[in-house]
């Protein structure tokens, strides 16, 4: 029997350790540093266990790996590194969910002397997103045309019959991840020119895309499009663009974050009974206001009637209510993620929604052009699991399944665009309901 160890217990790990559970008959360990959220994914299953992990304790963190055949890390970003360095050491594979970062990029060399097999970036964003848009570049190449256009959409949003509060947004996934998301630069090339976004100014770069059977969403650019252009194979490609869906007035009003300093991970010391109208005064370099809204309005540059402020009371940020973290040093990013994570919640019985858009234009030697659209639209389980766990969890657990089955043994760092790996995992996500819809339709002449 094989045996699974997976570091993390957190929002999206439940399918990926049903899959391995009782799909694959794996013997898994799910390691956490709150126990009881991995007793509950273990659910008393005979061939699970659970074990307490800080994963600055290296020699327990190495004990496990080396007791296992495979380790699935669903940690952030910033740890993994630290998971594949002592997958290496032990000759152990891994496998994230995380976009490969430039420290996991320099084990390449290391996992392949080690014969390890590091497969990052098998969630859905990132991971289903490359899946699917490699099975239509490589169909256009097999065809002898040549992808000249590629915008990609992404995004995690409430079920339309749950989109229920102001800001068009609930958590399906950590807090503080999506809100750290908005501090990165981005870069892509549109109709040939390279377009570069620092960080603060990310949320000034939207624009609505309409998508079948949903109506028109809000999308920003996401990270580095063009460090994907040698990896999809897309270097003359006029237009790449990799962006994020969001609802209506979400950049507006993450814009404004931005500016007051919410996403600081300065690291500050707040006194016991500070209240959020305190704290936005802070941010502002002042003390409360009276009229604490008219102030912030002026602030911001603002009408006081701005839907931004609105969705900023909503969420109780001009308060009387006191911080959720006090008397000991914090971030106002930690403030901001805990007061949002309280609030953008799914109540039981709601759904979430995964919208992932894919936009192509190709051009074939007969001088005819195509455009190509993928698009998949999956709802969470209501009372079960959510989409975002669905779609993460479950490649990575098909990832793992085919290391684990031999069916991927390639050394070193790697992502799923190669057709040995996303062809089965596709089809497998198929079989669950998990499907791209694909439409091709004469392009310009």
């Amino acid at each position: 029997m094989s045996k699974a160890l997976v570091i993390g217990a957190g929002m999206v790990a439940r399918p990926l350790v049903r899959y391995l559970l009782e799909e694959q008959g794996c013997a898994v360990t799910v390691a956490d540093m709150t126990v009881s959220r991995a007793d509950a994914l273990v659910s008393g299953h005979p061939y699970g266990r659970t074990t307490e992990l800080l994963v600055d304790d290296t020699a327990k963190l190495g004990k496990l790996i080396s007791e296992h055949d495979l380790a699935v890390s669903l940690l952030p970003a910033h740890l993994q590194p630290v998971v594949a360095q002592a997958c290496i050491k032990h000759r152990k594979n891994v496998v994230t969910t995380s976009y490969v970062s430039p420290e996991m990029s320099k084990l390449d060399g290391p996992a392949r002397d080690a014969g390890v097999v590091v497969l990052n970036e098998m969630g859905v964003d990132p991971g289903i997103d490359h899946m699917s848009a490699m099975r239509i570049i490589h169909d256009v190449k097999e065809r002898g045309g040549e992808v000249t256009s590629f915008k990609s959409y992404c995004g995690g949003l409430p079920a339309p019959d749950c989109n229920d509060n102001p800001w068009g947004y609930k958590f399906s996934w950590s807090p503080r991840a999506v809100c750290t998301a908005g501090k990165n630069a981005a870069r892509y090339r549109e109709d040939g020119r390279e377009v570069n976004i620092p960080g603060p100014d990310l949320f000034l770069h939207h624009h609505k895309v309409p998508v079948e059977g949903l109506g028109e969403l809000e999308a920003y650019p996401n990270r580095d499009s063009l460090s994907y252009l040698s990896l999809y194979g897309l270097e003359n490609v006029a237009t790449m663009f990799r962006g994020t869906f969001r609802n209506h007035g979400w950049c507006d009003s993450l814009k404004q974050v931005v500016d007051l300093g919410m996403l600081d991970e300065t690291p500050v010391t707040y006194p016991a009974g500070t209240t959020f109208a305190q704290w936005i005064a802070g941010l502002m370099g002042q003390a409360p206001a009276a009229d604490l809204r008219k102030e912030l309005a002026a602030h911001l540059g603002l009408e006081e009637s701005a839907d931004v402020l609105e969705r900023f009371e909503w969420l109780g940020l001009l308060s009387e209510e006191q911080l959720p973290i006090v008397d000991q040093e914090t971030t106002a990013l930690d403030v901001l993620a805990a007061r949002m994570g309280r609030k953008m919640v799914y109540a039981p019985g709601e759904r979430d929604m995964i919208v992932l858009c894919h936009y192509f234009t190709a051009r074939f030697p007969d001088g005819s052009q195509e455009r190509i659209t993928s698009t998949l639209i999956d709802y969470g389980q209501p009372n079960g699991d959510s989409s975002m766990a669905r779609t993460v969890g479950l490649p990575a657990a098909i990832g793992a399944a085919m290391i684990l089955n031999g069916k991927i043994n390639t050394p070193g760092v790697q992502v799923p665009v190669e057709k040995a790996i996303y062809k089965p995992v596709l089809d497998e996500l198929e079989t669950m309901g998990i499907r791209c819809v694909e439409r091709t339709t004469p392009g310009p002449s």
